[in-house]
């Protein structure tokens, strides 16, 4: 079970927390101040602490730093009710995950808190980004050090699940701005009324509900690297600005009219081919060609042969059990190494997952293809009648296809020829089941 640990002196909004993440599943712990969530923290490691910034005595600042000295493992996002712009770039500096303004929104911030949990993931497990042996992947490897000895932007165009966000990431560790904050923003997680805001920042006032100041995704990186993922779905009336930012380093925030000018290094993704998108005039042209200043292509799986048996014992190690030496038999491998993995890395990465976690220990057969089938008796069909609205028609089609991706959003995406924007406001416009219980990519 996840384990979270959440500190606030204010007893109101240390239970509406509680009962909150209670109900998504997760183990609370709960602190008073600073002292107090260090003693916990010390008795418990916590993946995640969520901590009011304005406390008596230890403040949420000197928190933070004795907490990633203890645990360089551990997420923090900073909650406050002041709002002040330069104590939030400075938090997400100085290693703060995220940072919110009070009054909390709850969906905002279990959106920051999957960010932040995902962004972990990806850091705990960044030699996935090193292994493979293949030609292919070597030479995408050799290309992207090859770019990190630049400052030009980068536009990485792969399918989902080849590690687009670890080798950016890899970049960003072998870059002059190592040092510095590696900021990430996927643009397919916010709608487009919020998008602005959390790439530029806002005002005190700008919107209804900006009930402080705020500094968007381009502040928080000034110094490091600014991670674009899922460029493509950029919405076509915020492109020039963010073109704007891009050319000039510089931007104004919502419902100001102060620029603020910051020294960044953008690293783009995208799922889809760009050229194309600009064709059917779906991006800009001048964009496309301002982000593609150093392009780089990363491979599919099924084009790095020879690498799925190493990825897969790779897998099977670091979601075993301790003490549970779980091995992968010789049969299970070459079938493995068969397979065609449209979801590449990622996909591959879910079934050794589910195949460990559905063994009882020892060798692991070729019985694991079976683990994610549903019986034909289960599969629920399209109940499509003369008369039935096309919306109904289009939640059936949509329930049936995450169903049969057993929830993976991205998939179900590529199936519908449809953008994960999409999919992702279609559930929530049809009243299927919220986030929590769908696979994000």
């Amino acid at each position: 079970m996840k384990r979270l640990l959440i500190v606030d002196d204010d007893a109101g909004m240390r239970a509406a927390l509680e009962a909150r993440f209670l109900q998504r599943g997760w183990q609370v712990d709960v602190a008073v101040n600073g002292a107090d969530a260090l003693s916990k923290f010390r008795q418990h490691t916590h993946p995640l602490v969520i901590t009011d910034v304005r406390m008596p005595g230890r403040d949420g600042f000197e928190l933070m730093r004795e907490i990633q000295a203890a645990s360089l493992r551990t997420a923090v996002i900073l909650l406050t009710a002041y709002g002040c712009v330069p104590d939030a770039v400075t938090a997400i500096q100085n290693g703060a995950c995220d940072y919110l303004v009070k009054p909390v929104c709850f969906e905002k911030l279990e959106l920051a808190v999957e960010q932040v949990l995902r962004r972990a993931q990806a850091d705990s497990k960044d030699t996935e980004a090193l292994i493979g042996r293949s030609q292919v992947w070597q030479q995408a490897l050799e290309r992207a050090g090859q770019a990190a000895a630049s400052d030009a932007d980068i536009l990485i165009e792969a399918e989902s699940g080849t590690g687009k966000e670890l080798v950016a990431r890899l970049i960003h560790r072998l870059s002059g701005r190592k040092s510095g904050p590696f900021v990430a923003l996927n643009c397919t997680a916010f709608p487009e009324s919020l998008l602005e805001s959390e790439l530029f920042g806002h005002a005190k006032g700008a919107f209804t509900g900006a009930v402080g100041a705020r500094p968007g995704k381009f502040e928080m990186a000034n110094g490091g690297t600014l991670l674009l993922d899922e460029v493509g779905e950029m919405p076509l009336p915020l492109q020039p600005k963010l073109l704007r930012a891009l050319q000039e380093r510089e931007f104004d925030k919502l419902g100001s009219d102060q620029t603020v000018r910051v020294d960044i290094r953008v690293i783009a993704t995208t799922n889809r081919p760009l050229e194309a998108a600009v064709a059917e005039g779906k991006f800009r042209a001048d964009l496309f060609y301002r982000l593609n200043v150093i392009p780089l292509t990363l491979p599919p799986l099924r084009e790095r042969a020879g690498d799925v048996a190493e990825l897969a014992e790779h897998f099977a190690r670091l979601y075993a059990p301790a003490g549970n030496g779980v091995r992968l038999s010789e049969e299970l491998v070459a079938r493995l190494e068969r397979q065609a993995w449209p979801g590449n890395v990622r996909e591959l990465a879910n079934f050794i997952r589910r195949a460990v976690a559905l063994s009882r220990g020892g060798e692991i057969g070729v019985e694991a293809f079976d683990h994610g089938k549903i019986p034909p008796a289960n599969v629920r069909r399209l109940e499509w009648k003369p008369g039935l609205s096309l919306g109904e028609m289009e939640r059936q089609l949509l329930a049936m296809t995450l169903e049969a991706t057993g929830g993976n959003r991205s998939r179900t995406a590529e199936l519908l020829g449809v953008s994960l924007r999409t999919v992702r406001n279609k559930i929530r416009e049809y009243g299927l089941p919220p986030r929590s219980n769908y696979v994000h990519d």
